[in-house]
C-alpha cells in the first residue's frame, strides 16, 4: 500500500481520531505512520533515542515526547507541581521550557501516555494543539505586573487561545473519557474544515515596547496599543512571518511578518479567524515545505492579501498606530510589583530543567514552589518567572537559590543569558546535528573570545539549530549556527536582538570545533572599529557580509 499523505491521513482522520485509540491496545511500542501524524495534534511526538540505536546497532526503540498547551506560558502553583511530578513518574526526570512558552516532557513509554495526559487535565492543562497543523500555543510577554496594561494583554492571550480551540471531542474520548469515538469532522470543525491547516501557525502578542515573543517571526503577531490613559485600544495586526526553511531549497526561506493593519479589541478574534480561513483555503496543500502563511504573503503582497482578508470580515481595517520601539526584554532578576510582592526571573540554560550535581534546579524549583505556593511564567526565551513572592519571604527565597545552587541572572554572561537552543539530537527525528547538548560548551568558547578582546560581557543574541527548521528562532539572531550535516553548521549574521531584522548567510559547512575560529576575526573587528553604542547586528549591516568574509579570509591565510 503507498503511503498516505497527512492530507490524505487528516482528511480521512474523522476528527483527528484515526485508529489512535485501538492502536493503544496493540503490544507495539510505536504507532503506525499514519497514527504518528494525527498524534501530532494531540501534543505528542513519536520519537526514538538515535544515541541508543547507533550504540545497539539494533531496530528502534520508541519513546515519546509530549508537550503541554500554556497560552502566555501562565501556571498556577498546582499546575507546574503537577509538571514536575510526571516529569519523574512517567518521562526522564527533567521539563523542557520551549520558545513558545510551554513545557516538554520527553522519554515517555507508549502505555504511559494516557496516565499522563489525564494528570495533566486533571490539573486543567491541555496538550491538545500544541503541535499539528493547527493554531498552536498563543504566547504573550509573561512579566507579572498588577498593571492592568500587561494583565489586558496576558488574558487576551487565553482568551484568543479558546477562540481558536478545535471542536472535536477526539482527543478527550481517547485520552481523557474513553468513550466511543464518534466521528463528524465536517460539522465539528466550522474553522479548520475536515483537513485542518496545510501546516502549522503560530500567533505571538507583544506589549509595545518589548518584543519578547520575536512577534515578526509569526504566523500572526498583534502589537498592543494604549492610549494615554494606558486602556487598550486595539492591536497593530501583523501576518506571514516564519522561521523555518530547507537548505539547497530557495523556493523556501525564513521571513519576517508584515504590517496589515489596526483593529480594535472586539474585532481581533474575527480578524485572526479570517487570517486563519485564508491560510486554510489558500495554503499549499501539494508541497508542505511551501505551505506555511509566510508564502502566501510573499506571492501575494500585502495589499492583495489585504483585500482577501477584509472580504472576509465585516469590517475595513484601519491604518496601523504608531508604536514604541522595541527593547531588548527578558524579564529575568528581582522585580519589584506595586503592591509589595515581586517577581523573580531565572535564566534556564537552554531552557532544561534537571538536576545536575550540586546545581539542583529541579529540586529548588519544586522547593520554593511548594513553600511559597508561588505562581510561574515561562517566557520565550526558555527560562522561568516566579510569581507572587512576599517581600517577607525574599530572604527565604535567596538562600532557597544557594542552598540548592542555583544560578541567578547575575552569574550568566550576557552571552549565555540571551542564547537559544533547540532540542536536536538525540529524540528529534528531524536534527541533522547537535544543538542543545553542545551550545553550553559553544557559549563558553565565545566568552573567551570576547575576554580576549576586551568585551568579556557583550550583549550579542546566539542561537542554534540542529536543523533549518528554526525552533530557536536563529534567523533573527545576530550570531546563529544552523544545522546543516552532521557536527557541521551554516553561520548566520546581522539579526537583531530586538527581533526586527533576518540574519544573513555567512558561512556554510563550519565544523562545530571551528566556530569560534571562523567567527574570532569578526568580533575583534567588531570590538575594533563598532561605532559608539553599536550592536553586533549592526555592526555587522554596515561592514556587510561580503567585507566580513574577506575578513576571515585574510584572517585563515595569515594563519597557514
Amino acid at each position: 500500500m503507498p503511503k498516505q499523505s497527512v492530507e490524505q491521513i487528516k482528511a480521512e482522520s474523522g476528527g483527528l481520531a484515526g485508529s489512535l485509540a485501538d492502536e493503544l491496545t496493540n503490544d507495539l511500542d510505536h504507532f503506525s505512520d499514519a497514527a504518528k501524524q494525527l498524534l501530532k495534534f494531540h501534543g505528542i511526538y513519536q520519537q526514538e533515542d538515535r544515541d541508543q540505536r547507533k550504540e545497539r546497532g539494533q531496530p528502534k526503540e520508541h519513546s515519546f515526547m509530549i508537550r503541554s498547551r500554556i497560552p502566555g506560558g501562565q501556571l498556577s502553583a498546582e499546575q507546574y507541581l503537577t509538571h514536575d511530578r510526571l516529569a519523574s513518574e512517567y518521562a526522564n526526570d527533567t521539563l523542557r521550557i520551549t520558545t513558545r512558552q510551554t513545557f516538554q516532557f520527553h522519554g515517555v513509554i507508549r502505555d504511559e501516555l494516557p496516565h499522563t495526559l489525564r494528570a495533566l487535565n486533571q490539573a486543567l492543562v491541555t496538550t491538545f494543539g500544541a503541535c499539528g497543523d493547527i493554531v498552536r500555543n498563543v504566547i504573550a510577554c509573561p512579566a507579572p505586573s498588577n498593571d492592568p496594561q500587561r494583565t489586558a494583554v496576558q488574558a487576551f492571550a487565553t482568551y484568543l487561545t479558546r477562540a481558536l480551540y478545535p471542536q472535536t471531542r477526539s482527543y478527550h474520548q481517547i485520552w481523557l473519557d474513553g468513550e466511543e469515538i464518534l466521528n463528524d469532522p465536517v460539522i465539528a470543525e466550522p474553522l479548520y474544515g475536515p483537513t485542518y491547516l496545510p501546516r502549522k501557525f503560530k500567533i505571538a502578542i507583544a506589549f509595545p515596547g518589548d518584543n519578547c515573543v520575536d512577534v515578526f517571526t509569526n504566523d500572526v503577531g498583534l502589537i498592543a496599543v494604549f492610549d494615554d490613559l494606558g486602556v487598550l485600544i486595539g492591536f497593530n495586526l501583523l501576518a506571514g512571518g516564519g522561521m523555518g526553511m530547507t537548505h539547497n531549497n530557495p523556493d523556501t526561506y525564513a521571513r519576517l511578518a508584515d504590517v496589515i493593519g489596526f483593529i480594535t479589541p472586539d474585532q481581533a478574534v474575527d480578524a485572526v479567524k479570517a487570517i486563519v480561513t485564508v491560510h486554510r483555503d489558500f495554503g499549499d496543500r501539494e508541497n508542505r515545505k511551501h505551505a506555511r502563511l509566510k508564502y502566501i504573503l510573499e506571492e501575494w503582497g500585502v495589499e492583495r492579501f489585504r483585500d482577501e482578508l477584509e472580504k472576509r470580515l465585516s469590517f475595513r481595517l484601519a491604518p496601523a498606530r504608531s508604536v514604541p520601539e522595541f527593547q531588548v526584554e527578558d524579564h529575568l532578576g528581582w522585580h519589584a510589583l506595586d503592591d509589595g510582592q515581586w517577581y523573580l526571573g531565572l535564566p534556564i540554560e537552554n531552557g532544561r530543567i534537571a538536576d545536575f550535581g550540586a546545581y539542583r534546579l529541579r529540586s529548588g524549583l519544586r522547593a520554593m514552589v511548594e513553600q511559597f505556593r508561588l505562581s510561574v511564567r515561562l517566557t520565550p526565551q526558555q527560562s522561568l518567572i516566579l510569581n507572587g513572592i512576599h517581600d517577607a519571604d525574599r530572604t527565604a527565597i535567596e538562600t532557597l537559590i544557594h542552598d540548592y545552587g542555583i544560578k541567578t541572572v547575575e552569574q550568566f554572561s550576557n552571552l549565555r543569558r540571551y542564547g537559544l537552543a533547540c532540542v536536536a539530537l538525540p529524540t528529534c527525528g528531524l536534527a541533522i546535528t547537535e544543538a542543545e547538548r553542545v551550545f553550553p560548551s559553544v557559549i563558553s568558547e565565545f566568552e573567551q573570545v570576547l575576554t580576549e578582546i576586551g568585551l568579556p560581557n557583550e550583549s550579542i543574541s546566539m542561537r542554534i539549530t540542529g536543523c533549518p527548521n528554526g525552533c530557536a528562532r536563529p534567523y533573527v539572531a545576530e550570531i546563529a549556527f544552523v544545522g546543516r550535516s552532521l557536527d557541521k553548521y551554516t553561520i548566520f549574521l546581522g539579526g537583531s536582538a530586538v527581533g526586527t531584522r533576518l540574519a544573513l548567510p555567512f558561512m556554510d559547512l563550519v565544523p562545530l570545533d571551528q566556530l569560534t575560529t571562523v567567527l574570532r576575526p569578526v568580533l575583534r573587528a567588531f570590538g575594533e572599529t563598532r561605532l559608539d553604542g553599536e550592536a553586533f547586528g549592526d555592526f555587522v549591516h554596515r561592514v556587510g557580509i561580503p567585507s566580513l568574509r574577506i575578513l576571515v579570509s585574510s584572517y585563515e591565510s595569515a594563519a597557514d
